[in-house]
């Protein structure tokens, strides 16, 4: 089974994405890593204010819902209260 992860590109979401990698990996799962740069990262690096939460996920979930992505790892902390239509949280 060929599973594509969407994850930011920051430490702590490559570290967190990994630990999941090897999961599937260790069930049997090809895994392929989609980095994508959220629009709350190019906020972030210009150093404006703190946007909202749905900014550092808005492309991961993009990605999801077009099926670019099986799965999207990130953390909860910047996840809004209200997920897009179709998309839900599997596992933490």
């Amino acid at each position: 089974m060929h599973v594509v992860l969407a994850t930011r590109r920051s430490p702590l979401a490559r570290a967190q994405t990994e630990l999941v990698r090897e999961a599937l990996a260790g069930a049997g799962a090809d895994v392929e890593i989609l980095e994508l740069v959220t629009t709350g990262d190019r906020w972030s690096a210009r150093g404006g204010p703190t946007p909202d939460k749905g900014v550092f996920v808005k492309e991961l979930e993009e990605a999801l819902i077009a099926g670019r992505a099986d799965l999207a790892v990130h953390s909860a902390k910047d996840l809004p209260a209200d997920l897009p239509a179709g998309l839900e949280i599997l596992a933490t």
